[in-house]
């Protein structure tokens, strides 16, 4: 079987580009539906991404991640893929997809595309193939298995005690087999198999027809879950809260030769020159994103996402992801996404403030201070929040299926669309837009706060040409500092001559600071635009909340 769907054309990628562009760089992630609308019809698409690059230019980021723009039926809202290698059409045209990597490559920003590799939608032609018999040419593409016996009503007993992260059993009776399948996820997202070498080549051919288009990299939807155990035996169990928790997750992720095909897919990638991906770590800490990260290829994990405002518990985060990481390997840095709470939301109700807007500027020094490479998801550079979304208008398929052994916090109130302007619609859309917009949209927007220097945006753009401006920010290394107050995190980036000194106040008073300064010591940027300096007794002052980059020689 080959993946329905010919690429449309060939975009050269960026002339050029140095071939670790990704250390230098800030990603930003887009989620496609929310972002801007240029058809009216509430619903994102490409078009309206192309016209606010000039946006995203003038913001200083790099580079752009896009989450899934494929056909898909939505019943896990784009993560459901029945057609890996063409454009939904609710997005826009092949077309619209050429212009966009090449009006952002003319613009200097690199394109990555979300790629959904460990599952289908049951709807997928590769799905519908399979399913129907044990002796198609896809009959072993997805993880099929006999029965293990009867259950107690007498019906077929799945193989294994496999459960989905959805909830449920794992696996799901197809009666034209006479199998189960399973799916990590939803009945709806049958897993493929990956052990199968043609499987392999057909998800390898999809990377390249993308690659050949000009997309510059992959963020790779839960990777460490692609190879399973040959024989699918049960998980042990263990004490947990929820079914998912109940289980030791040995068999069903993280298998040892998972590194050989990480390396096959790098093989792919370094075909083409300066390509780049990142994993996105499935239910796993810093420890195992270490061991996956490799040049050109990073990795998600999630504990910075979940960390509180506390400067002893991201000192203790930051020391123990250094030591794991080494100075050979490049972390990432992520506070938010679009399965996560908005981290200025998260963020101020752990301090304890209201003041969200000092939080998310203060947080913006966090993720471009430390040493990795940022993600900064849309809208984070306005300060925006979660948005309560009524039952009866809930998207988000999980959270429909929420109940007391699974638990499940609403992804559609980090899904809004993004705030433009104060009018209806918010400047993303004249129509009726997919899902509710924030009631803060008429005060936290781009066009006020563009015009406002003391914004959470103008704060990002300055924080932002210091990192491009300042070598050590981008690639120096990270060394921690004892400010002398256990409320202040600070910390010396410094390479071949550069270096800068960063200081976060995690308390909501003034904290007065000593550490060592640099020579002609001078603030860069801040979360306030009077960034303080040291005094003649070598002491400097923050105010609440305030966060500062010093450099100097």
């Amino acid at each position: 079987m080959t993946e329905p769907g010919a690429p449309a054309a060939t975009v050269p990628p960026d002339p050029s580009p140095p071939s670790d562009w990704w250390r230098d760089a800030v990603v930003y992630q887009i989620y496609p539906r929310s972002f801007a609308d240029s058809d009216g019809n509430g619903t994102g698409d490409l078009p309206g991404i192309i016209s606010r690059l000039d946006y995203l230019r003038d913001l200083g980021v790099d580079a752009l991640w896009l989450s899934p723009i494929y056909p898909s039926p939505g019943l896990d809202v784009g993560y459901d893929v029945s057609d890996h290698a063409t454009v939904d059409p609710v997005f826009g045209t092949e077309a619209d997809f050429d212009r966009l990597v090449a009006e952002s490559h003319r613009r200097g920003l690199r394109l990555i595309l979300d790629l959904v590799l460990n599952h289908t939608s049951d709807r997928h032609a590769w799905f519908e193939a399979s399913r129907r018999s044990r002796d198609n040419p896809c009959a072993d593409w997805y993880l099929w298995r006999d029965p293990s016996g009867q259950g107690p009503d007498g019906e077929p007993a799945p193989p294994n005690n496999w459960v989905s992260f959805f909830g449920g059993s794992a696996w799901t009776w197809e009666p034209r087999r006479g199998q189960f399948y399973l799916h990590t996820f939803l009945p709806e997202q049958p897993d493929v198999n990956w052990r199968n070498r043609d499987v392999e080549a057909a998800q390898f051919a999809v990377v390249r027809g993308w690659l050949e288009r000009g997309v510059d990299g992959f963020r790779l939807d839960v990777f460490n879950a692609f190879l399973k155990h040959p024989d699918l035996p049960s998980n042990p169990v263990q004490d947990g809260a929820t079914a998912w928790a109940r289980q030791l997750h040995v068999y069903d992720r993280d298998q040892p030769d998972f590194v050989d095909l990480l390396d096959r897919f790098r093989s792919v990638m370094n075909a083409y020159p300066a390509r780049f991906s990142v994993g996105e770590l499935f239910d796993g800490g810093p420890e195992r994103a270490a061991e996956l990260t490799a040049d050109g290829h990073l990795v998600f994990d999630w504990e910075l996402v979940t960390a509180p405002w506390s400067a002893e518990a991201w000192r203790s985060l930051i020391d123990r992801r250094e030591r794991l990481f080494g100075r050979d390997r490049f972390p990432t840095l992520v506070l938010s996404n679009h399965d996560q709470p908005r981290h200025a939301s998260r963020l101020a109700t752990s301090a304890g403030t209201e003041d969200v807007d000092a939080i998310a500027k203060a947080a913006a020094v966090l993720l471009l201070g430390l040493r990795g490479t940022p993600f900064l998801y849309y809208g984070e550079e306005i300060g925006m929040v979660d948005v309560p979304i009524p039952a009866d208008e809930i998207v988000d398929p999980p959270a429909r299926l929420a109940g007391p052994d699974f638990p499940w916090w609403n992804r559609d109130q980090c899904r809004t669309p993004m705030a433009w302007t104060d009018e209806p619609g918010a400047g993303f859309t004249t129509g009726r837009p997919w899902i509710r917009i924030g009631d803060d949209a008429r005060r936290r927007n781009v066009a006020a706060e563009e015009a406002d220097p003391r914004s959470v945006l103008a704060t990002y753009r300055r924080l932002l040409a210091a990192r491009r401006s300042i070598e050590a920010l981008r690639r120096g290394d990270y060394e921690p500092l004892d400010a002398g107050v256990p409320d202040v995190l600070a910390w010396r980036r410094a390479i071949d001559g550069s270096q800068a000194i960063v200081l976060v106040n995690f308390a909501g008073a003034e904290r007065r600071v000593v550490v060592p300064w640099p020579a002609a010591v001078r603030a860069a940027a801040g979360t306030h635009l009077d960034p303080p300096v040291p005094a003649a007794d070598a002491a400097l002052t923050l105010r609440p909340l305030e966060g500062v980059i010093l450099t100097g020689t």
